[in-house]
């Protein structure tokens, strides 16, 4: 059953007008009136919803009943990660909102290649609130992960938070053996870039309190990192 976001009151009973994006992928996959439509507006819950009306650029539904389906984690966990290059943040994006992640935090790192500002900044964190939309969508979220503003490493490591656990490959301690032993908390995840974090970054991340594990005995890419964590606490603590 196709499932949308709706970002707009949502009632039974009601008539509403989809969003242009999604009366446009309706038309695409032949949708027709009295097709059932799965709708959410990233509140809470679900809506049950008949298609009522379809054109090419225009779409109704009429709101037949609410479902109380959550689907979060139970707790919170930021992704702080490492600006990497190209589209491997889209990817990140992607599946840290299949795996369950409250907020993802998008970092200029020193040794970020790619480095976005002004308009460009602007244009690529609506990029991603896209990805996490269509994410949502497709792995059947009802809440909307937490998109935050690209951040500069540094001033953002200033600020003091003892819930930060920093991924390092310099780190003597297993985040696997950490997570067997700890309950389950709001935590946020530090991912570098491609290279990593520079040893001041890290130095300053554990100043302001982060704690340093290891992932394993393998060098794993920025992409796979903050992912394979992500895997590991749901594993551990009953994301999944």
């Amino acid at each position: 059953m196709p499932r949308f976001y709706c970002p707009q009151p949502l009632s039974p009973g009601t008539h509403v007008a989809l969003p242009p994006a999604v009366a446009h992928h309706l038309h695409v996959i032949r949708q027709q009136p009295g097709s059932i439509l799965t709708l959410f507006n990233g509140k809470g819950g679900q809506y049950a919803a008949l298609l009522t009306e379809i054109s090419k650029k225009h779409a109704t539904a009429r709101i037949e009943e609410f479902e109380a389906i959550e689907t979060e984690a139970p707790y919170a966990i930021t992704l702080a990660q490492g600006l990497p290059e190209g589209s491997k943040m889209d990817w990140i994006v992607e599946k840290a909102v299949e795996l369950g992640v409250a907020a993802i935090q998008p970092l200029a790192a020193q040794r970020s290649v790619v480095r976005l500002s002004g308009e460009r900044a602007d244009k690529r964190h609506v990029h991603w609130e896209n990805v996490v939309i269509s994410a949502s969508e497709q792995c059947g979220r009802n809440r909307l992960v937490h998109l935050h503003a690209l951040a500069e490493t540094r001033p953002w490591l200033a600020e003091p938070d003892a819930g930060r656990i920093l991924l390092s490959p310099r780190a003597t301690e297993s985040l696997a053996s950490w997570a067997r032993h700890t309950p389950a908390h709001a935590v946020t995840l530090l991912v570098g870039p491609e290279g990593g974090f520079t040893p001041q970054e890290e130095d300053a991340a554990i100043a302001g309190g982060a704690r340093v594990f290891s992932m394993g005995p393998r060098v794993l890419r920025t992409e796979t990192a903050g992912l394979a964590a992500l895997a590991l606490l749901a594993g551990a603590w009953g994301g999944i």
